[in-house]
């Protein structure tokens, strides 16, 4: 497995969060994604970091459909991978209506249409060739005016991989389609056959392309707990986090969080927990939250238990596994992800022997 993580350049002190990153790169890591929710965007920093660094892949972790056109997402695609000497990977997410439509102002509506025509025109843009495209949603040049074909100034000297950020089975049918990643979260092996491998094989297999065609890439927090005590206060501390992703995420009717973990076997819990978080009753929504709820979809654990489980993230077919480290301190952050780096390594050196 590669090991990566994820920043957001509105978290914190910017300095910090270089310091972060080009030591982790120090310590092995693999990939660094650049988050954009509603706060910072993802290419300018990543462009920042192309110049602090000198061999860790950079990718928008991700840039989220509707905030701008897709050759707007292909321009800032080619100039970070030019900047970056070919180290960019493209992650693009549909987001939800609450973040496209209450902020942007624009519509949330087909998100999987316009998630393949802006992946089929980063493409056409990054060939080199003049630009035209007729879809359901994107027509370039408009028509009914006075523009002709175009192609951009620059190429792509290098292949820009690209990432999709999906949930639901259709974008995941989509992702197995057309995509080189697959950007995952809320991520349970026990359940993800069913939940996603299924619907990532069968977009696979639509396109004639096998699993090793798709570099899997799962995230979750990693966190090192000494003893039984300390794991029950790590477990109780991350129970807000999860009642707000299953109940506050998304908008009043849409949660494709809740919807994951639907699907991974705790359906009555999560639509419970959305149904208190939703009405107000906050502290009834993390009280539903289970030990075991947040065990399965986090790396939190003693040193042995964090290490069966990315054991067990590897066999169901993790490639990449994407690092949240624990940690007040900048040198708490690095320790932890230190661990994990090493971690994964000795596990591959098992796994080759």
């Amino acid at each position: 497995m590669r090991t990566s993580t994820t920043i957001e350049a509105s978290g914190g002190d910017w300095r910090e969060i270089v310091a972060y990153v080009t030591e982790a790169e120090k310590l092995g890591l693999d990939i660094c994604w650049v988050a954009e929710a509603w706060g910072s965007e993802a290419p300018s920093p990543l462009g920042y970091l192309a110049a602090k660094t000198e061999r860790m892949l950079l990718g928008t972790g991700i840039i989220q459909l509707g905030t701008r056109t897709p050759m707007a997402i292909a321009r800032a695609a080619i100039t970070l991978s030019q900047i970056s000497e070919g180290r960019f990977l493209l992650g693009l997410g549909p987001s939800g209506p609450q973040v496209i439509e209450g902020l942007h102002g624009v519509s949330f509506a087909r998100p999987l249409v316009r998630m393949r025509e802006t992946v089929e025109i980063v493409r056409e843009a990054a060939a080199g060739g003049k630009v035209s495209y007729s879809g359901k949603e994107f027509r370039i040049p408009l028509p009914g005016g006075q523009a002709k074909p175009m192609r951009l100034s620059m190429r792509a000297e290098h292949d820009i991989p690209v990432y999709l950020a999906t949930l639901s089975p259709k974008m995941l049918h989509l992702t197995g389609e057309i995509a080189d990643g697959w950007l995952g979260t809320s991520f349970v092996p026990e359940g993800a056959k069913e939940a996603y491998f299924d619907h990532l094989d069968q977009g696979l297999a639509a396109a004639g392309r096998a699993r090793a065609d798709l570099d899997i890439c799962q995230g979750a927090e990693v966190a090192f707990a000494d003893d039984e005590d300390a794991l029950s206060a790590m477990v109780a501390g991350r129970k807000k986090e999860l009642a707000f992703s299953l109940g506050g995420m998304g908008s009043a009717t849409t949660n494709f969080y809740n919807n994951a973990y639907s699907r991974q076997g705790w359906a009555e819990v999560a639509a419970e927990v959305r149904t208190r978080w939703q009405a107000g009753d906050r502290d009834g929504a993390v009280g539903l939250i289970t030990d075991e709820m947040v065990l399965a979809t986090t790396l939190i654990g003693t040193e042995g238990m964090v290490r069966q489980r990315l054991r067990v993230w590897r066999d169901a077919g993790v490639d990449t596994v994407r690092f949240y480290p624990a940690g007040e301190t900048l040198d708490a952050r690095l320790t932890t992800i230190g661990r994990a780096i090493d971690l994964v390594r000795d596990i591959e050196n098992e796994a080759a022997r």
